[in-house]
């Protein structure tokens, strides 16, 4: 397997563990992710799992048990929280923008995301974008799974931190008078102030009103699971740069021409999307993660 893009995307690649190992041992999953490990190769899967299970006194000092019960904690208390919870905001939302009649989805920060090979509706067209060399990776573990996506896909290979994404988007065959709905999952974490400002003033420019887009966003006080996964990201080489009080965000959106639809803090967040896992499995309860919000807004 090629490794050369394996620093850029460690945190992706932990992100598809997390949802993987959920759904395959969840009764009722939070997000059921159905093709999450078929993107991870065998060894790949067993690696992280070993590391998972090596440093479980990281998340769970004095834990005494087997590996599977190692791993199943570290992925329940730490990993999988903040992927769920946001991957779950997301295609809630994105399921409402369609039933509306949006059929343009913009995946941001795409990674190892897998709406479009989930999806069964063939009349949408799925944008997804990232840094070139995990779009080249991604490309790689589709195709060695034998994936096919339903619906039509445009892979566009770039930095959003740079100001040529629009004019890539546009030549992968976005249409700017439609509307469309824009995933920025797990993203901001890693952008300046100024560069999360800049990209929410470029989808403005080419998103047309009824357009929505959602996102995940650290807060400024930040709870113990969002400190874990600060040190994790410092680790993988991806450093978080910004956290906002939650009276910033409205502001900010309305700067770009975007008003607010919903608004969730962490503990409606676990009420909203961790309440039925819960109740099915209350052995292995599970929360959204204190010190992260979502919001959902839309192009006025």
């Amino acid at each position: 397997m090629d490794t050369r893009h394996r620093s850029d995307s460690m945190t992706a690649l932990v992100a598809a563990f997390a949802r993987a190992h959920h759904a395959r041992h969840s009764a009722s999953p939070v997000f059921d992710d159905s093709v999450a490990r078929l993107l991870l190769a065998d060894e790949e899967y067993a690696s992280i799992f070993r590391s998972m299970a090596d440093g479980i006194s990281y998340f769970a000092p004095g834990f005494d048990g087997s590996a599977e019960d190692a791993v199943r904690l570290a992925v329940e208390r730490q990993l999988a929280p903040p992927v769920l919870a946001r991957s779950a905001f997301a295609e809630r939302a994105a399921d409402a923008a369609i039933a509306a009649g949006c059929r343009q989805i913009l995946v941001f920060a795409c990674g190892y995301d897998t709406f479009s090979l989930r999806t069964p509706d063939t009349r949408l067209a799925v944008f997804e974008l990232d840094r070139p060399g995990i779009i080249a990776d991604r490309r790689s573990r589709i195709e060695r799974a034998g994936l096919k996506a339903a619906c039509a896909v445009a892979s566009v290979g770039c930095d959003l931190r740079e100001s040529g994404w629009p004019q890539a988007l546009a030549e992968a065959g976005y249409d700017a008078e439609s509307p469309a709905f824009a995933s920025l999952l797990g993203l901001v974490y890693y952008l300046p102030r100024a560069a999360f400002g800049a990209l929410l003033a470029s989808l403005a420019s080419m998103c047309p009103p009824g357009s929505c887009l959602c996102f995940d966003y650290p807060v400024a006080e930040p709870g113990e699971e969002s400190r874990r996964a600060r040190e994790l990201a410092a680790a993988a080489g991806e450093e978080m740069q910004v956290r906002y009080a939650a009276a910033e965000i409205p502001a900010l959106l309305a700067g770009a021409g975007f008003s607010v639809c919903e608004h969730l803090d962490a503990a409606e967040a676990s009420r909203a999307f961790f309440a039925a896992h819960n109740r099915a499995e209350p052995g292995h309860p599970m929360a959204a993660p204190a010190g992260v919000a979502y919001c959902l807004a839309e192009r006025a």
